[in-house]
């Protein structure tokens, strides 16, 4: 957990839509429970609904539209210039519907953090709550993990777990994976933060959440 001496690490927080997630670090950060300074709220969608709510918190936005570049290359090194020129340091991916290519992710080499509504390496990608109900496992949940050149492949930081109703539908459950998303994300990415985890191949070591 952060304290008052704990040095700000700059992050940027990239969205698609609302953002809840972004919206959990963000109030983490304010509480002082996170040990970041959020330099840019950035979407890739113009309409995402999270970017008024960040800036009617002062937290600066940012649009960078994918339509606008002929490849993913060529937006995801666009990225990376607005990201470094803001100085950023870590990036939270907070409902980001967008792969990350090399392009990326070699400028910010673990240094990208992710948040998957399922129990990873279970159920990676989309519509991921029905495909757990459909399997029928017990247990679902979610995961913060780095994020590397794979589809919710990286190692994981941090898990919680959410048990399967029998009357469950993908809406009820996700709603009930999303508030332990908002309890982890935050704590998981503090660790990453202040050093307290650090990553050995597929395993991260030390004192995740607590």
């Amino acid at each position: 957990m952060s304290d008052s001496t704990q040095a700000k690490v700059p992050i940027a927080v990239l969205i698609s839509g609302r953002g809840s997630n972004m919206v959990s670090l963000v109030e983490a950060v304010k509480a002082g429970s996170l040990a970041a300074d959020v330099r840019v709220v950035l979407s890739n969608k113009p309409t995402a609904a999270g970017l008024e709510w960040a800036a009617e918190r002062g937290v600066p936005t940012a649009i960078l539209s994918h339509k606008d570049f002929a490849s993913r290359e060529e937006f995801d090194t666009a990225l990376a210039n607005e990201l470094e020129g803001r100085g950023v340091r870590y990036v939270a991916l907070a409902g980001f519907m967008r792969v990350l290519t090399p392009a990326f992710l070699g400028r910010f080499s673990g240094r990208v953090i992710n948040i998957h509504p399922a129990l990873l390496p279970s159920f990676p990608g989309m519509n991921v709550q029905q495909k757990a109900i459909d399997y029928g496992v017990r247990h679902s949940g979610c995961t913060v993990h780095f994020v590397d050149e794979g589809v919710d492949t990286g190692a994981i930081i941090a898990q919680a777990v959410v048990p399967i109703l029998d009357d469950d539908t993908a809406d009820s459950l996700a709603a009930r994976i999303l508030e332990q998303e908002h309890r982890i994300y935050p704590l998981a990415l503090d660790a990453v933060l202040s050093g307290r985890v650090r990553m050995e191949g597929r395993r991260v070591l030390g004192t995740g959440i607590e």
